[in-house]
This record gives C-alpha cells, structure tokens and sequence, in this order.
C-alpha cells in the first residue's frame, strides 16, 4: 500500500515529461523556411527599392502585404504575425535608349529577374528564427536548404528593428 503513492508519483513525473518534451521534438521537425510564394504579391504595395553593388549588381523593389505597410507607416518596430515582404531582384543594366537621350551613360533599368525573396511573420510557426520565415525563390523554385540557412544569422545582427533590413521610402 505503501508503494501506490510512489508509483502514482513516479507515473505523474513521467507524464510531466513526456508532456514537457513532446512539444519540443514536434517542432524541431518544423522548417523555418517559406516553400510557397504568397499569392498576389506583384499587387501589394511599395516599401522601398534598392540597389546593390559587388556580387548582387542588382536593383530591388521591395514590396509588402497591407499589414506590413501598416506597420512600416504606424511607424512600429515590431511586425505582427500575417506581415508579409517580398523583395524582387533583377540586374540592372544600361538603357541604350534612355542614354541616347540624356548623352551619356547614366540610366540604367532593371534587366534579367534574379531571384524573389519573402519574409512571412508567424511567430508560432517560425520561433526559432525570430518569428519570420524566410524565403528564396529563383525561376520559381525554393532555394535550397544550404542557403536558406545563412538567412537568420544575417537579419538576426539587427534584431532592434525585428530582423527587417529595409526601411520606409516615404
């Protein structure tokens, strides 16, 4: 009689454990990366565009869903989960026609797409990369895992600004 208490513990310590872990072996199965592209995208609206030089020499428009831009124009830190960004990559190049104009070689439009890149906010889904899940699309395939992997440690240097490199172009 004196042995039920102890089993009973020993069941309930068990089950405490079981329970404990379970959840964290379900989630290390779970991907951090977006395998999908985000219907309607090409309709949602600006954030800002860059140009970047050395091994990218590329130009970027850099759009967002409606909660994205309502975050980036409320002028929050933190994205809520459902935000959305897509940045569109293409290499830029001369406009022969657009230099004949001005005389010189001085405007460059965007050339052949490179790639498509998202960052979809979903804190539950993607803990353990900040709360986004990241993305890398060329000629509309996922990027492989390899270098998807290299997405987290580099927006996690600026986690002050919810790992979101791009700002606002008001």
């Amino acid at each position: 009689m004196k042995l039920i208490p102890f089993l009973l513990a020993g069941v309930a310590a068990l089950a405490g454990i079981f329970a404990f872990t379970a959840p964290a072996a379900n989630q290390e199965g779970t991907s951090t990366f977006v395998t999908e592209i985000p219907p309607g995208y090409r309709d949602w609206r600006l954030i800002s565009v860059a140009h970047e030089e050395g091994n990218f020499h590329s130009f970027s428009a850099v759009l967002g869903n409606d909660l994205a831009i309502q975050t980036y124009r409320e002028g929050k830190a933190a994205f809520p989960d459902g935000a959305i960004i897509a940045a569109l990559h293409y290499r830029h190049v001369p406009s022969e026609e657009n230099n004949k104009v001005f005389g010189q070689d001085q405007s460059f439009v965007p050339g052949t797409p490179t790639n498509i890149q998202f960052m979809v906010k979903d804190t539950k889904k993607y803990g353990a990369t900040g709360g986004w899940g990241f993305a890398h699309f060329q000629d509309g395939k996922p990027g492989d895992e390899a270098m998807m992997k290299t997405c987290f440690p580099c927006h996690n240097q600026i986690k002050a600004r919810d790992l979101v490199f791009t700002r606002y172009a008001q």
